[in-house]
């Protein structure tokens, strides 16, 4: 996990103080845990799901179980659901948001990253970068580059186990965090990714 998005997703758990059960879906074991996070290390306890394995260590218990549907855990047990680098590789990731949802208690905090694109052309990638810019935009007119005019920077494919989507900050604020109070979106890194927040109503 890259440091940029771990600190925003640390600074957004810090910032709710969370003291009850913390969920982590598509959790890992060891130091990529998001369970692992100094700011959680008050939370009643912390529990993990994973589609591949279960796994224990003193900090936290994963279980193994798909996402799509979690009858091991009931309606509002969760007072934060942290989801991150988990729905792209999800075919059927809206069941998981479902389930998302209904296992977060009521006022209680959904954090979800995902993967996104960045603006139409290249040029958006070097944005901070004008004379790289230019002579990206320059370039693409003497090649006819229609890709460099106007393709959308995106995160790699990367299987775990397939790579299926990316998304918009649309997508992010009316789906993913549809029916939440307090949303919060940002774009963090190039390629970009999109971290969400919300609380559930």
């Amino acid at each position: 996990m890259s440091p940029d998005v771990y600190r925003v997703l640390e600074t957004i758990c810090t910032a709710a103080a969370i003291k009850g059960e913390v969920l982590e879906v598509g959790a890992v074991a060891g130091p990529d845990s998001l369970l692992r996070m100094p700011c959680l290390r008050l939370a009643s306890r912390r529990i993990g799901i994973n589609l591949a394995q279960a796994a224990d260590d003193a900090q936290c218990q994963i279980i193994q179980g798909n996402a799509n549907h979690m009858p091991n855990f009931v309606d509002g047990q969760f007072e934060a659901v942290l989801c991150n680098a988990t729905l792209e590789h999800d075919p059927y990731f809206w069941k998981t948001l479902a389930e998302i949802h209904r296992v977060t208690a009521t006022g209680g905090l959904i954090v979800i990253g995902v993967p996104s694109y960045g603006g139409m052309g290249a040029q958006s990638f070097l944005r901070n970068k004008p004379l790289a810019g230019w002579l990206l935009k320059v370039f693409a007119r003497l090649i006819n580059s229609e890709v460099l005019r106007a393709g959308t920077v995106t995160l790699g494919e990367h299987l775990f186990p397939g790579d299926y989507y990316r998304f918009s900050e649309q997508a992010m604020r009316e789906i993913f965090l549809a029916d939440l109070v307090d949303i919060k979106v940002c774009t963090v890194m190039q390629p970009p990714r999109l971290i969400g927040s919300g609380r559930k109503l």
